[in-house]
């Protein structure tokens, strides 16, 4: 199991991690961002999706037309690990390719 990363490694991990947020504790890292259209956004979801498989580490993903919420928490752990931050700068690199 991964093991839960204390609050000031995850704070020091978020000044490089452009748009997450943290609310502390055992919630996940958050990141919200608007595509130009709905298929871009599912694009996008699709490129994490493969990100994830090959990781066996998969984000809580909403989907509001061209608005996708990205939260990366490990539930096993109660909270943020070393692979939520890997995943979560898979994402920022995915976003950025858009």
């Amino acid at each position: 199991m991964a093991e839960l990363l204390p609050e000031e490694a995850v704070t020091a991990a978020l000044a490089t991690l452009d748009g997450w947020i943290w609310a502390g504790g055992s919630s996940g890292l958050a990141r919200t961002v608007k595509l130009p259209s709905f298929p871009a956004a599912i694009a996008v979801v699709d490129r994490v999706a493969v990100v994830a498989e090959r990781m066996d580490h998969h984000p809580d993903i909403d989907i509001r037309w061209r608005t996708l919420t990205f939260t990366c928490v490990t539930h096993s752990a109660g909270g943020v690990t070393d692979l939520d931050l890997r995943l979560a700068t898979q994402i920022n690199e995915i976003i950025a390719a858009v």
